[in-house]
């Protein structure tokens, strides 16, 4: 297996880093975007000044708008927001080749479905073989060289080994593993989890409440992936508790951003500047399945009701206070 070739889709902040990431690591890359004036501009400034400004795109990115060059790769990173991922792969199946890992890198569940990211690959693209890339990681850090760790999942141990290999460099390190469940679980939980840190910290409520809610938002998202069969070591790890931390304590997590302008009183519109937030379009799905399996997540609930504009922040806070005592699980 060589992936000398990589095919990016979707060439918002996090494609873009990604796409940097790879030629850093030696690959030629292929950035692709839907819209063509996008591409030419991509290429004419050597960077994407609409979504991480002031980044150079490094020499082995080549943007472009048509997917059949994006796919004339080894392996392809799907970028686009979870929300867009089937309409995505609808298009890439009619010029895709059969066989190539397809690395979901986006962190979320589809909200008409239920579906994991995986199983939206798997629905439609069936020639190809699934993986998960995730783990603690902002677009710019990832995109300027920064140091930072991730996890790649694939199922069968050779292909994930390989691909961790193709996209690891000195600044990038890719670890590599074959629960995909589990890294998706932490990916897409720790989204709406970091909502609540940000209601916190928008309210005021204090770095003790904003830890014991990371602490507590953890045990959730164990629960919920145990009833799946994930590892627990995969959600000790950097897609599940390394995730969680970082987007539970920084502004610059796009999910926080949100939940920080929620808790400070601005309209759920205008909330985090109207930047996507993956967690808003999750809750709702984590929670249903949640339910179905009988797996409690009062935080993820609460998050989902305050969103649904069901319950208000103040009164969200007092319910989750005020559950009865019980030992710590």
């Amino acid at each position: 297996m060589s992936f000398d070739t990589i095919g990016v889709i979707g060439a918002g902040a996090w494609g873009t880093a990604l796409a940097n990431a790879a030629a850093r690591a030696g690959r030629t890359v292929k950035l692709w975007t839907r819209d063509p004036e996008h591409a030419a501009a991509m290429a004419a400034a050597r960077e994407n000044a609409t979504r991480l400004p002031g980044v150079p795109l490094l020499p082995g990115v080549t943007p472009t708008s048509s997917l059949r060059e994006a796919c004339d790769a080894r392996a392809l990173l799907l970028t686009v927001p979870a929300q867009a991922l089937r309409g995505v792969a609808e298009a890439l199946a009619m010029v895709v080749k059969q066989g190539l890992p397809a690395v979901v890198c986006a962190k979320g569940i589809e909200t008409a479905t239920g579906h994991f990211m995986s199983e939206v690959v798997a629905d439609t693209l069936p020639g190809l073989m699934p993986a998960v890339l995730s783990g603690p990681s902002f677009a710019e850090d990832v995109s300027r060289g920064l140091p930072t760790a991730v996890v790649l999942a694939a199922p069968l141990e050779a292909v994930a080994e390989q691909l961790a290999l193709a996209l690891s460099s000195p600044a990038f390190r890719v670890y590599h593993a074959t629960d995909m469940r589990g890294v998706e679980i932490g990916g897409a939980s720790k989204n709406v989890l970091a909502i609540a840190a940000g209601i916190v910290a928008g309210r005021a409520l204090g770095e003790s409440a904003k830890a014991a809610l990371t602490a507590r938002g953890f045990a959730e998202l164990s629960r919920f992936a145990r009833a799946w069969q994930a590892r627990p070591e995969t959600l000790m790890g950097l897609s599940g508790l390394g995730d969680l931390i970082l987007t539970c304590g920084s502004a610059k997590s796009r999910n926080f951003a949100h939940g920080f302008d929620l808790g400070r009183g601005v309209a759920p519109a205008q909330a985090g500047g109207g930047k996507l937030a993956e967690g808003v379009y999750t809750a709702r799905a984590l929670v249903e399945m949640a339910r179905a399996r009988g797996v409690a997540m009062p935080i993820a609930e609460a998050v989902d009701a305050v969103l649904a504009g069901r319950i208000d922040i103040d009164a969200a806070i007092t319910a989750l206070m005020t559950r009865p005592l019980k030992a710590e699980d």
